[in-house]
Formats: structure tokens, sequence, C-alpha cells
């Protein structure tokens, strides 16, 4: 009884039920997340190599779009691989294994790039309400840590919530209603009592996406009190192209978030979570690149000198 129990508590594997239930939809889909993907790579990487070579964007605002750029690769490369995989061929099943640790990074990440937004908020209150100081308070150092301080929370969420789930009895239940191994879903899926992980996962998210949306809130109503006080138009339409985008990537980011972790689990059917996971893995670390490059002139014009530099090096 005690192997069986283990057997059915961790299986080989979970057959994963995908996007949707229509087969023929399967090819469609995979063209469509493989475009989407490497245009996610292709974007972030770009963003990366200018914020990395161009000296006019060495300040702590490039440095944030840089980690954010490279959250976002690592983010979407931990569940588009494996939907291309399952939607590509026969195979719908994803290893024990491969689960646990993609549930892991997953949610390390996911959480890592709620407190990076936040603190990107936070570099630009300090850059429009003090000026003059910006330099001297985000310095190098202080942009480490609290890069590295998103980091850590975001590990510590991951490894609290993911062990919890992952502890959860499955009776031998092996089908997860979702395209990849997100936390909700397999709660759903366990046969025991789940209240302590409702809860705790409800409570966590609540922290973890109140926590640093209150952060841009707060620091967004200061900001736009400064730009309120900016004698010229032209000065006032600069200070709201730099945050815009900022916003923009917010509320993609936010939205669905807030609704898929900021309310228990349910037997409710699951294609608007399926859409609204989709977009936030997958759509919003692809628009990303393309938000900042199309709003921000900067960003343009050092692409525009790295893709000359390129081109002349190839032709040398």
């Amino acid at each position: 009884n005690s192997m069986k129990y283990t057997n059915e508590s961790f299986p080989e594997y979970f057959i994963l039920m995908g996007l949707t239930k229509y087969p023929w939809l399967d090819l469609p889909l995979f063209f469509v997340l493989l475009t989407s993907y490497l245009f996610t790579l292709s974007g972030n990487t770009a963003i990366i190599l200018v914020s990395q070579r161009d000296s006019q964007l060495q300040s702590p605002m490039y440095f944030f779009l840089a980690s954010l750029s490279f959250l976002d690769l690592c983010f979407t490369t931990t569940t588009v691989p494996q939907m291309l995989f399952n939607l590509g061929g026969p195979n719908k099943s994803i290893t024990y294994t491969g689960c646990v640790v993609q549930a892991y990074v997953f949610h390390w990440l996911g959480c890592s790039e709620c407190v990076l937004l936040g603190v990107m908020a936070l570099d630009r209150y300090v850059a429009l309400c003090r000026p003059l100081r910006y330099s001297v308070i985000m310095d190098h150092k202080l942009c480490r840590q609290l890069s590295g301080t998103a980091w850590m929370l975001g590990l510590a969420n991951s490894l609290l919530q993911s062990t919890l789930t992952f502890q959860l009895p499955l009776c031998g239940n092996q089908v997860l209603d979702h395209f990849f191994c997100e936390l909700p879903g397999l709660i759903r899926m366990a046969c025991g009592d789940t209240r302590v992980n409702v809860v705790t996962l409800a409570v966590v998210a609540t922290f973890v996406i109140t926590g640093p949306l209150s952060m841009i809130l707060v620091s967004y109503a200061y900001i736009a009190r400064a730009v309120f006080r900016i004698p010229s138009a032209a000065g006032r339409l600069k200070a709201f192209n730099t945050c815009s985008s900022h916003l923009l990537v917010v509320s993609l980011f936010y939205g669905p978030g807030i609704y898929i972790y900021m309310q228990p689990p349910g037997d409710e059917p699951q294609d608007l979570t399926k859409v609204l996971t989709l977009f936030y893995c997958v759509i919003t670390p692809m628009a990303n690149p393309f938000i900042y490059t199309l709003r921000n002139k900067e960003v343009t014009g050092a692409l525009r000198r790295l893709l000359r530099k390129t081109i002349s090096s190839k032709r040398i």
C-alpha cells in the first residue's frame, strides 16, 4: 500500500490537456507560438545587447530594462519549448521531474518580474522627482542590490508555494488541465485537502502582487504631480513618454496575474484562465521590447547604431 501510494502521489509523467481540445488547431498554434518565441528571443536579446554596448544607455533605467529583458527571456523559455514539443507531435505529456522543475522556475521568474517592475517604478520616481540626486541615489551598487532582491524574493516565493503544492496527494490523477505545470492547475488536480495551499497561494500572491503594485501606484502618483509642475509642454511630453512604456508593461503583466492568482482555484472552466496565462507568459515577454523601442528614441537610436556597426563589421 505504501508503494502504491508513493507511485500515485509521484507519477512518472503528467498528461497535459493543452491550450484547446481541438486537435486540428495544434499545427496553427505551433507556428503562432514559434513565431512569437522567435520575436521574443530576438527582441529581448537586442535590448540586452544595446544596453550593455551603447555608451549612451549606461544609466539605471537601462540596467533595469536589460534585467527585465533577461527575465523575460528565461520566463518564456520555461514554458514555450515544452508547448512547442507537445503541439508538434502526438506526445502531450511532461515528466514528473520536468513538471517540478518547470513549476519552480516559472514561479520564481514570475514573482521576480513582479518585484522588478515595482523597482523600475521606484527608479522612475527618483529620476523625475529627485533629478539632481538621481545618479547619487541610484548608483550601480544599489541597482544590483535591488535587482538581486527581486530575484531572491521570487526564489523564496517559489520554494514555499511549489514545495507545498508538490506535497499534495494525487491519487493516481495524471491529467493536468493546462498547457504547462502552473500551481493553480496542480492544486486543482490534487485529491487531498488543499485548503492550506489555497490560502497560502492567495495570501502570498496578494503580498507579491499588491506590494510592488502599491509601490508602482504611489511612485506614479508623485511622478504625475512632478510632471504637471513642468512649465513646458515639451518637457511634460518627454516625461510622460519615459513613463508610459513602463505603465503599459505593468498593465499587460499584472492584469492577467491578478485574475489568476488572487482568487482561489475552483471548478470553473479553464478556457479563460488558459488564455490569460498564455497572454502574460508568451505575449507580454514578446511585446515588452517593442513597447520600449517604439516609444523610446534613445533605445531606437542605439539599435540603429548597433545594426550599423554589425553591418560594417561584416563588410570588412
